[in-house]
């Protein structure tokens, strides 16, 4: 995947995000397939996503609280 199409991706994730209010992990997985972030720029993905004001959801609609971050 380019570098271009990751940001216009994550761009994306955040406008809607920002709109609707919340994204589900779901939502958020199927933008970023695996491989295409590793575990600490997930984390600071959904990070980045809740000071934004996103709520990020499970899978059943619950709020999901942030895990701690990945140990290096």
């Amino acid at each position: 995947m380019r570098i271009g199409a990751s940001h216009r991706m994550r761009k994306e994730l955040f406008q809607r995000g920002i709109r609707e209010g919340y994204l589900t992990l779901t939502e958020i997985d199927a933008a970023l397939p695996p491989g295409t972030v590793g575990q600490g720029e997930r984390w600071l993905l959904l990070y980045s996503l809740r000071a934004a004001g996103v709520e990020i959801r499970d899978g059943s609609g619950g709020t999901m609280e942030l895990p701690p971050p990945p140990a290096e």
